[in-house]
C-alpha cells in the first residue's frame, strides 16, 4: 500500500456496489461476497494505482495476486461520518492484454450482526458489505484511463460462509473458486453487482499504519485431552489467528475454539471472556476440508485473543506443524527499549508491550476477544508508555478524529470510540473522556507535534464546556472512577469518583489553556487558565483537610491524585505525601488502587524521593500486583488484580512509563517538548544492579543507562545532536559518580 491521496467521492466517478441482494436481515450475516472485473490494456502501463474503500474489511487482488500485505483493512470508524480508503501502486502487477481486478469483502464492525452489550448490531450504518473503487492507468505513450466500480462488475459468494469479529469465520473449502481473479476464469454463473447507497461518511485517506501479521509462533505443547479433542498451548497470550495445515476427506470439519485460560480438567475455559455475546459461537473458527491433499488455511476477516486453541475434528493426529499462531496487530514500530537486572521487571515490561500491541487493531482496544472496543480510559492511562515504547502518532491522530465524529453537539463524548451510539450514558465521564485532550497533549510533549491541535481544538472546547455544564461549584461527579481495584467489583473503588473527575476537569482546563496558547487564541488561554484555577481552589476546599493532609477517600488513589496533578502545594502537599507513604506501608508495600491510582502512585513516590518504595510495590509477587500476575503465568497484563476477567488488557501498563521515566530517568521537558531538552533523572534503587534504556525521539536516539559496582554509580548517556539534556545525579551517589556522556549534557 502506498500513502493515500486526498480525493473527494464525487471525483471518483465510481459507484458504491454490493452483492446483488436487496433484502437485509439484521439478525445474521451472509456468505462473503467476491467481486471481479476484467479489463484490457493495449500497452504496458507506466504507472497505475487503485484507490479502494471496502466495508467492513477488504482484500484487493489483481491477476490472482493480493495487493499489499495488510490485513483487517480499513480500520473501524464511525462509518456514517468517516470512511477510510487505501491507495495501492499496482504497476508491477499489470500485464499487456487481459487483466482482472478482484475484491473480497468482510463484515468487520460495519455489518456486526451478532448481538452484544455494546449494540454494534444496531449501529445506524449497518448494511451489506460494499465497495467503492477507482483505478487509474498511465500508459507509456502518455495516454491515461480509469476503471471504476459500477454494475458491470461481476459478483458471487464463495467459500467463506460467515465472518464475525466476535464469533469467528466458517470456511468451506469445497466452495473454493480456483483462479477466480485470473484471466480465463468462467464467470458466467456470477451475477451483476448491484449499485447501492454508500455508508454516508466522508471519504478520507487512511493515513496510519495498517494491521499486518507481524509474527508467527509455534505451539508450546499439543496434547489430546479426550478422544478426538486436542489442546494447543502457544505458551503466551496473543491476538490474531492460527494457520491450519490439514489433510483428510472432503467434508471433514475442523473446529477451532480459542481461550486464554484452562479449567481444572485441562480443557479451555472461556467463561472469563464470553459473557457478552453468544457463548456457543464465541471465538470459534470452522474449516471444512475439500479433500485434495494438504490444505493450508487461515481466516481473513476475524481475529481472536488467546493462548489456547481447542481442536476438534482434526483428521488423524495433529503435530506442531499442523497449527501456527499468527500474531496480528496494527504495525506500530518500536522506538524504545528497557532492560534491567531484575528479570521480573523485564517480564512486566514484555507483558506491557504485548498487551499494548495485542490491543491495537486500527484503534487502541480494551481486549482482543470479549469486546474489541476503543475504551477511552484504557488508552488514556497507557498513552505515555505507548509513546515511549512505540511510534503511534499517526494511529492516535486517526483515533482523535474518531472522537470528533462521535461527539454530540453539546460536547458530550462516549466511553468507547468509535461507537454506533452506545456509551454516552454509561462508561464515560471525565476520567475516560479526557483521552481526547490528554493524548494530544502527550503527542505534543513526547514528539513536539502540534498538527492535530487545530483539528481537535473546537471539539475540545465543546467538551470542556460540557463538563462545566455538569459541574456544581467547579466540581464534577459523573461516569467511571478508579476502575478495577483489588477488592470487590470493578466499581468498588475507595477513591470517590468526584475526586478523580474533578482532578481531570482541572487538568483538561489547564491543557486547553495551553492548546489555546500554542494556537494563538489569547482570550481562550486566559479563560481556561482562570477556569483551571477555580477548579483547583474548589478541589482544595471540598476534598482536602489542610490541617491533617487527609484527602476525601483517604486512600492511595486520593492522595496520589492530588499530588500527581499538582493540585496542592507547600505544607499541605507535604502532609499529603506523608499520608500516602503511610498508606503504602499500611498495605505492606502493595498497590491498593484501580487503573488511575496505579498510574499515579509509582510516579508520585519517585517525585517524593521514595523510588525504593515504588520499586517495592512494582516487585511484589504476592497479591495484588504486576509481579503476582507474572508469578501466576501471565505474559500479558490482566484486567483485574485477581485475574477473574480478561487476561489481555493494557490499562495497567503505565508501569512501563515508570520504568523509562523514573528507573532509567528519561523525561521530556514540557517547556521544550519533543525531547528538544531532555530531563535525565535516573533512580538507582537497592536490589537493582543495572538499567539499560533508550528512546528514539524526533531528534535521534536517547540513551540513559546505569550500573552500580562497588558502591559507585556509572551512568552512560547519549544525547541526540540537536537536543540538549540536564542530568540530575541521585543524592546518594553525587560524590562517587562516573559519567560517560555523548552529546550536550549539563550535570546537576
Amino acid at each position: 500500500m502506498i500513502k493515500s491521496v486526498g480525493i473527494q467521492e464525487n471525483e471518483w466517478q465510481a459507484k458504491w456496489i454490493n452483492h446483488s441482494c436487496k433484502d437485509f436481515d439484521n439478525s445474521k450475516g451472509m456468505p462473503v461476497p467476491y467481486f471481479r472485473k476484467s479489463f484490457k490494456l493495449a500497452q504496458k502501463a507506466r504507472c497505475a494505482r487503485v484507490m479502494i474503500c471496502g466495508l467492513g474489511y477488504f482484500e484487493l487482488y489483481l491477476n490472482g495476486e493480493k495487493a499489499g500485505d495488510e490485513v483487517l483493512n480499513p480500520p473501524f470508524t464511525k462509518y456514517d461520518a468517516t470512511v477510510l480508503y487505501c491507495t495501492y501502486d499496482v504497476t508491477s502487477m499489470l500485464k499487456t492484454g487481459e487483466n482482472v481486478l478482484g475484491v473480497i469483502l468482510g463484515n468487520g464492525m460495519y455489518n456486526m450482526y451478532a448481538g452484544s452489550t455494546w449494540n454494534h448490531n444496531t449501529s445506524p450504518w449497518r448494511h451489506h458489505p460494499k465497495l467503492l473503487l477507482k483505478a487509474e492507468f498511465e500508459m507509456e505513450d502518455g495516454t491515461s484511463s480509469i476503471l471504476t466500480s459500477d454494475d458491470t462488475w461481476k459478483t458471487a459468494t464463495g467459500p467463506i460462509i460467515s465472518d464475525n469479529l466476535y464469533e469467528g469465520e466458517i470456511y468451506d473449502a469445497r466452495l473454493e473458486m480456483p483462479d477466480w481473479c485470473r484471466d480465463g476464469f468462467d464467470d458466467a454463473g456470477w451475477t451483476k453487482a448491484a449499485v447501492c447507497r454508500g455508508p454516508g461518511g466522508i471519504l478520507k485517506p487512511m493515513d496510519m499504519e495498517p494491521c499486518r501479521v507481524v509474527g508467527t509462533i509455534e505451539p508450546y505443547f499439543l496434547k489430546e485431552i479426550k478422544p478426538g479433542v486436542w489442546l494447543c498451548d502457544f505458551g503466551k497470550n496473543i491476538s490474531g489467528w492460527v494457520k491450519l495445515k490439514v489433510k483428510g476427506r472432503a467434508g471433514a470439519r475442523v473446529t477451532l475454539r480459542f481461550a486464554e485460560k484452562l479449567d481444572d480438567n485441562g480443557d479451555i475455559d472461556p467463561s472469563n471472556i464470553n459473557s457478552f455475546t453468544d457463548k456457543d459461537k464465541f471465538q470459534t473458527d470452522v474449516y471444512i476440508l475439500k479433500g485434495n491433499g494438504e490444505e493450508i488455511w487461515e481466516p481473513r476477516f476475524v481475529y481472536h485473543g488467546f493462548q489456547y486453541v481447542r481442536i476438534e475434528g482434526f483428521p488423524g493426529k495433529p503435530d506442531k506443524n499442523s497449527i501456527t499462531g499468527c500474531i496480528v496487530n496494527t504495525d506500530l514500530k518500536e522506538r524504545g527499549s528497557f532492560q534491567c537486572s531484575n528479570d521480573l521487571l523485564n517480564k512486566i515490561q514484555s507483558a506491557c508491550l504485548s498487551s499494548t500491541l495485542g490491543n491495537y487493531h486500527g484503534m487502541p482496544t480494551d481486549c482482543p476477544h470479549r469486546e474489541k472496543n476503543g475504551w477511552t480510559g484504557d488508552a488514556l492511562i497507557s498513552a505515555e508508555q505507548v509513546l515511549l515504547n512505540l511510534n503511534p502518532i499517526k494511529a492516535y491522530k486517526k483515533w482523535m478524529r474518531d472522537f470528533i465524529d462521535c461527539q454530540r453537539p453539546n460536547g458530550q463524548l462516549p466511553g468507547i470510540v468509535p461507537t454506533g451510539g452506545w456509551g454516552f450514558n454509561w462508561g464515560s465521564g471525565p476520567t475516560w473522556d479526557s483521552a481526547f485532550i490528554l493524548i494530544p497533549w502527550y503527542i505534543y510533549l513526547y514528539d513536539g507535534d502540534t498538527s492535530i491541535l487545530p483539528d481537535i481544538y473546537d471539539a475540545a472546547v465543546r467538551y470542556v464546556e460540557f463538563i462545566t455544564s455538569m459541574s456544581i461549584g467547579f466540581t464534577v461527579d459523573f461516569g467511571l472512577g478508579d476502575w478495577c481495584p483489588p477488592e470487590g467489583g470493578a466499581d468498588s473503588y475507595k477513591c470517590p469518583s468526584i475526586v478523580t473527575d474533578t482532578a481531570f476537569y482541572y487538568i483538561d482546563a489547564l491543557m486547553l489553556s495551553r492548546f489555546a496558547g500554542i494556537l494563538g487564541h489569547k482570550a481562550d488561554k486566559k479563560k481556561y487558565e482562570k477556569l483551571a484555577e477555580k477548579i483547583r481552589k474548589a478541589f482544595n476546599t471540598k476534598f482536602i483537610n489542610s490541617k491533617t493532609g487527609e484527602v476525601t477517600g483517604n486512600c492511595q488513589t486520593s492522595y496520589s491524585c492530588a499530588l500527581y496533578y499538582g493540585l496542592v502545594e507547600g505544607d499541605v502537599k507535604n502532609k499529603i505525601a506523608v499520608k500516602l507513604i503511610k498508606e503504602v506501608e499500611r498495605c505492606n508495600r502493595h498497590i491498593d488502587c484501580g487503573i488511575l491510582g496505579a498510574k499515579y502512585v509509582l510516579h508520585v513516590l519517585n517525585d517524593l524521593g521514595r523510588p525504593d518504595l515504588a520499586y517495592a510495590i512494582a516487585t511484589q509477587t504476592t497479591f495484588p500486583g504486576w509481579g503476582n500476575w507474572i508469578e501466576r503465568g501471565a505474559t500479558t497484563l490482566w484486567e483485574t488484580w485477581n485475574g477473574d476477567s480478561s487476561r489481555n488488557h493494557h490499562m495497567f501498563s503505565d508501569i512501563s512509563a515508570w520504568f523509562y521515566k523514573c528507573l532509567a530517568g528519561i523525561n521530556p521537558d514540557p517547556e521544550n517538548p519533543g525531547f528538544r531538552h531532555i530531563i535525565l533523572k535516573p533512580s538507582p534503587v537497592e536490589g537493582l544492579d543495572w538499567v539499560r534504556c533508550s528512546h528514539e525521539c524526533p531528534f535521534g536516539l536517547i540513551e540513559c543507562s546505569w550500573r552500580v559496582e562497588g558502591g559507585k554509580l556509572y551512568i552512560n548517556a547519549v544525547i541526540p545532536e540537536k537536543s540538549r539534556a540536564t542530568l540530575y545525579l541521585p543524592e546518594k551517589y553525587k560524590d562517587c559518580t562516573v559519567v560517560e556522556a555523548k552529546g550536550s549534557l549539563v550535570i546537576i
